[in-house]
């Protein structure tokens, strides 16, 4: 076993080992004679030993300290000169006398941004409102007309021409123009246009009387822009199917020419149209239910799926012979039908097969029993309650069912959907829902699915709509990648303002028709605009959470993944917990707060990482949190102590400011909102610093400026001005500036950037460091620069150094950077930050020329080896930041790399002997590869045979239905054959996992160590030495013994954290504390419940029954 031996002991051990030679000799004159051989053998093993212990390489640790101390001094001159950080730092010290310092409150905070995000939400609701009121009023107006006639502006159709060259009906000319506001998408303003998915015909009476009565709301979607600039997209969609959208744009069918967007298939409309609601939905897998059927089943369940959201329960019961769920860890209960759940039923519900006889009695007991279980224990919804039943036929006597657990209140409505063309068991199937406050609908094609399962949302709206009661909901976040094509717009994270409209009519009132759902959509990133990053500090952040817990915005939600080339929406990402994100609350405190609706405050002691998670911090983080009042959701925010709790203001003239601020080496961050330009559409093209210009020069005193912002901008502009000076004067130096030296830069809390470039464009290595596509070394809504959090990290003044990542780094470039503070009776906070960045190569020629000592070298009183050099080959010589990743190596690859994948056996020493610290940090947003046991949708790729198969079965399930039905649907939904043509490995597919990843840092205490590892026949010796006035340190390494058969490699590498099945289950079972939507309807007195999908009430067919009950018995 490897070991280690301390440098004393080591050098006492020729000693040793020359006393116990001695003694071997000793003992071998005066003993016995046949002791000899022993004896012998044992002098021989000593000597080979004192030979290896006299031959061990000794590195002089004193040597290595004046390398260390030199090196120091060097980078440290050379940064302190390109960055010119002393002068920096020296303005912000004159000014000391003359600034006002205050403690941030963060409690007044986050009740201000709450303020003023319920003034922002208010008026998308009160435009939402005034769509509703116009829709019902037209439709009251409106007389139904059978054979209406009416040419309305068709989004698929509109400005296409025929092979004539004339305008295709519904089409006709639509004039479109790019707008700033609407993502530089070509929109009509002055029209709205309508969008009718391809399986709904466009000329369909309902279509075209719905079109034309809503005409109307074309002048509501104008005058609600003109009084609120901010608003976004408008709508209104359709009981109908149709989708009115404003402004107008033009609609790019799939690569199939194909419209699958149904607006009533989106979170928003099924919200309103629907109260929240517990679903239990049984599925008939016995043998009757093969081949189509089956296709037609699962893809009837995958759509109720796709109609529930966060507020729903549901769970999955399949029958045949016997009962069992879909998921047996669900069994039971009820489980929240977030994405994550309902995506994981989708992958289970594929899998199903057929078998057995239909006994539905049994399930639909069990269906009862989870169901008031879960009302009697105050779970699920505590609102509606359905059962959908699919099936092809019922042959039981249920009705004893229904008088045990649903009559007579009937408080569980049931839904039925009879699969198949076989019409046998019609009117019992009919007779189940009709007696159950339900609806019964006939499915016998893909092509059926949707509209037949939507009808369950318009029974579950009649209370709410015979009440009038217009509920205005908010969704969750969302992608729409249906309805934007283009990756930067399908990509926006928003959330959905949403109101039902209902039929005035009197006549029809008993019925509770929905009209369907108007509504607007809020990008949530202008909402987190209303919490600026500059009165938040270095690490503070602000974050959206909903009465589920979920996040909506939070600066560490990674929704998107790389799928090759290509940037995906992670199969949960809008069900992403906050205790995911937020993992040090281990007890949930801050999330119980919240999700409760609660005001307050706490503390946590937090490790977070920077860098993509490659370093990590510890801060002391304050929260504050409280309820955005109209809403589900709560908005809190994070001050770090230390980074965030004092905030510094001091008054310049703006006649002095804007003189600074037109320099040609300043500019502001873009994504920061110093002055308003969406309200107006003659600033939407202005940049922030063009539009701050032309605030402060007065010709444009109309803006909407941000006055706190743009005092700290043009104070920050006075102070640092000096350094355009400072930094031209090195350029026409005649000594020239140092090959290698790139860019100067700086930026203060205000979101001002200056930067000098050394280098021309031609021969800078870093052609994109701090341009607009380098994200990460620039002001963002979400982040301050790397550099500048970075900086952070060490006193003012002292350098911290780092290589980018591999991925963000133009060539071998290095980054030296440090924090410049202001300090007012005791108090201080960081006003920027200052560096200098340089080819790699600046720092290497400095190491190497001073990591050689010459021939002439004094090597008296220095015990080891003496000249010492690393560029000889028994040496290894690295220069490591203070989280173990190399800067400088002889193998030029290593730089960037991390330390213990080079050499394990020195960093393993290097953590035993407490220098270095193993910190472990946890992602609960990995996607991880798909292990063979894993279950997942996609199947395993058998064989051949099975891809042949899949794709006979689409195709002779689709021909089928073409010869019985004419009708050409069904081709769109061939999932089948597309499933069998593109299936991965399931080692290729990723899957959302959670992972536990280290870092690692340095124990700045520890300044210096040596030491000697024992690897098998040889040790090797290395020796660290911390260099001064910087987070780096240098490590001399003995080259010539070989440890990696008995160290192995450390990796950074985040490993999957591994469930076993029972703490699986429990994770998926449990049920963290929600909090309820305040309304529910579920029960209205003057519903007319007949209305059930038959002519007329159905009554359960005697002889249909019999017959049924006497063929069960025959089978049984």
């Amino acid at each position: 076993m490897a070991g280690l031996m301390p440098i004393a002991a080591a050098a006492g051990m020729k000693h040793q080992c020359l006393g116990n030679a001695g003694n071997a000799i000793k003992l071998d004159r005066s003993g016995p004679h046949g002791a000899r051989p022993m004896m012998l053998m044992w002098i021989i093993l000593s000597s080979s030993l004192c030979l290896m212990v006299d031959g061990q390489m000794k590195i002089p640790p004193e040597t290595v300290q004046q390398w260390a101390v030199s090196f120091g001094k060097e980078i440290a001159a050379l940064s302190s000169r390109y960055s010119g950080a002393k002068l920096l730092q020296k303005k912000y010290k004159d000014i000391e006398g003359v600034v006002k310092m205050e403690e941030v409150n963060g409690e007044d905070l986050v009740k201000k941004f709450a303020e003023e995000m319920e003034q922002m939400l208010g008026r998308k609701m009160k435009s939402v409102k005034r769509l509703a009121e116009a829709a019902e009023d037209a439709d009251l107006y409106h007389e139904y007309n059978e054979t209406m006639e009416f040419e309305y502006y068709n989004s698929i159709l509109i400005n296409t021409v025929d092979e004539d060259g004339n305008q295709v009906p519904l089409g006709g000319e639509f004039a479109l123009e790019e707008n700033e506001h609407f993502n530089k998408l070509p929109v009509n303003t002055q029209l709205s246009n309508i969008q009718v998915p391809t399986n709904v015909y466009n000329r369909d009476p309902d279509i075209l009387n719905g079109a034309y009565m809503s005409e109307a709301l074309n002048e509501v979607f104008i005058d609600n822009f003109q009084k609120d600039p901010t608003l976004t997209w408008q709508y209104f969609g359709s009981a109908a199917g149709f989708f009115r959208l404003y402004p107008g744009i033009q609609w790019i069918p799939d690569e199939n020419g194909v419209v699958t967007f149904d607006c009533r298939n989106r979170n928003w409309y099924i919200q309103a149209a629907t109260s929240p609601k517990d679903v239990v939905i049984v599925v008939d897998v016995s043998g009757s239910m093969k081949g189509l059927r089956l296709t037609i089943a699962k893809h009837t369940i995958n759509t109720i799926l796709d109609t529930l959201g966060e507020n729903d329960f549901v769970n999955i019961i399949a029958y045949s012979d016997y009962v069992r769920y879909v998921e047996p860890c669900f069994k039971g209960t009820l489980v929240q039908a977030d994405l994550d759940n309902r995506e994981h039923f989708k992958l289970l519900v594929d899998g199903l097969h057929v078998k057995g006889e239909g006994k539905v009695k049994k399930a639909m007991k069990e269906s009862f029993k989870i169901l008031n279980e879960a009302a009697a224990q105050g779970q699920g919804s505590l609102c509606n309650q359905a059962i959908m039943l699919i099936t092809d036929g019922a042959m039981e006597d249920f009705q004893d069912v229904f008088q045990e657990f649903n009559w007579p209140d009937k408080r569980v409505r049931v839904f039925t959907y009879l699969i198949g063309r076989e019409m046998t068991f019609a009117d019992n199937v009919k007779w189940i829902a009709c007696n159950n406050k339900g609806y019964y609908t006939h499915i016998s094609t893909l092509a059926d699915v949707q509209e037949n399962v939507m009808e369950y949302l318009h029974v579950l709206s009649r209370p709410m709509v015979i009440n009038h009661d217009h509920d205005i909901i908010w969704t969750e976040a969302y992608m729409d990648s249906v309805l934007f094509n283009t990756q930067a717009q399908s990509l926006l994270l928003m959330t959905s303002v949403a109101m039902p409209v209902f039929s005035k009519k009197q006549e029809t009132l008993s019925h509770g028709i929905l009209l369907g759902v108007v509504g607007t959509d809020v990008a949530l990133r202008e909402l987190m605009r209303l919490a600026p990053r500059y009165k938040l500090g270095i690490h503070g952040y602000a974050y959206l959470i909903t009465n589920n817990g979920y996040i909506l915005s939070h600066p560490d939600l990674r929704p998107l993944y790389k799928e090759g080339k290509k940037l995906k929406p992670k199969p949960n990402y809008n069900s992403v917990d906050l205790a995911e994100v937020e993992w040090e609350d281990t007890e949930e405190k801050l999330r119980t707060a919240m999700v409760k609706g609660e005001t307050g405050t706490l503390s946590l002691d937090v490790r977070t990482s920077v860098d993509k998670g490659r370093r990590v911090m510890f801060l002391k983080n304050d929260y504050f949190y409280t309820v955005i009042s109209e809403t589900p959701f709560s908005l809190g925010i994070v001050l770090s102590r230390g980074y965030g709790q004092y905030i510094f203001s001091g008054n310049v003239s703006v006649e002095e400011g804007l003189h600074d601020l037109l320099a040609p080496d300043l500019t502001i961050a873009s994504d920061w909102t110093y002055c308003e330009t969406d309200i107006d559409p003659a600033h939407r093209k202005l940049s922030q610093l063009e539009a701050v210009i032309l605030y402060l020069t007065g010709k444009e005193p109309d803006l909407e400026c941000d006055g706190q912002l743009l005092q700290q901008t043009l104070f920050d502009a006075v102070v640092t001005a000096p350094m355009e000076a400072y930094w031209t004067a090195l350029m026409l130096n005649s000594s020239g500036v140092d090959e290698g030296v790139e860019t100067a830069f700086l930026g203060t809390r205000a979101g001002l950037l200056r930067f000098q470039r050394y280098t021309g464009i031609e021969k800078r290595v870093a052609k994109s460091f701090l341009t607009s596509s380098d994200k990460e070394n620039m002001f963002t809504l979400d982040h301050f620069p790397l550099w500048y959090r970075r900086a952070s990290e060490y006193p003012a003044g002292q350098f911290l150094y780092y290589l980018p990542r591999e991925e963000t780094r133009a060539g071998r470039i290095v980054i030296s950077t440090t924090a410049v503070t202001v300090t007012v009776a005791k108090k201080t906070a960081i006003a920027g930050a200052i560096g200098v960045q340089m080819t790699l190569e600046v720092l290497e020629s400095r190491f190497w020329a001073i990591a050689e000592q010459p021939n002439t070298t004094d090597c008296s009183g220095i015990e080891g080896v003496c000249p010492l050099r690393c560029s000889t080959v028994d040496l290894e010589c690295y220069v490591i930041d203070n989280n173990g990743f190399v800067l400088i190596s002889k193998q030029r690859k290593n730089a960037g790399r991390f330390f213990g994948e080079i050499d394990g056996s020195v960093m393993t020493t290097l953590i035993r002997m407490g220098m270095f610290k193993r910190v472990s940090l946890f992602d609960y947003q990995a996607m991880c590869k798909m292990s063979a046991h894993s279950v997942s949708g996609a199947r395993p790729l058998l064989s051949p045979f099975y891809v042949l198969a899949s794709t006979l079965k689409w195709f002779l399930s689709n021909f089928l239905l073409f010869l019985l039905e004419f009708n050409f649907c069904g081709f769109w939904h061939g999932e089948h054959f597309a499933d069998a043509s593109t299936h991965k490995k399931k080692g290729d597919i990723l899957q959302p996992c959670d992972t536990e990843y280290p870092s690692f840092v340095y124990e700045p205490s520890v300044k210096e160590t040596n030491s000697i590892i024992k690897c098998g026949r040889c040790q090797k010796m290395f020796v660290v030495q911390q260099i001064p006035e910087s987070n780096l340190l240098m490590l001399v390494v003995q080259a010539d013994c070989d440890c990696s058969r008995h160290y192995s490699p450390i990796t950074m590498a985040a490993e999957e954290v591994k469930y076993n099945a029972s703490v699986k289950c429990d994770r998926m079972r449990s049920q963290k504390i929600r909090r309820r939507p305040e309304s529910c309807h579920a029960y209205h007195p003057q519903e007319n419940a007949n209305d059930c999908g038959g002519a007329s009430f159905i009554h359960l067919s005697a002889p249909l029954l019999f017959v049924c009950l006497s063929l069960a018995a025959l089978v049984s």
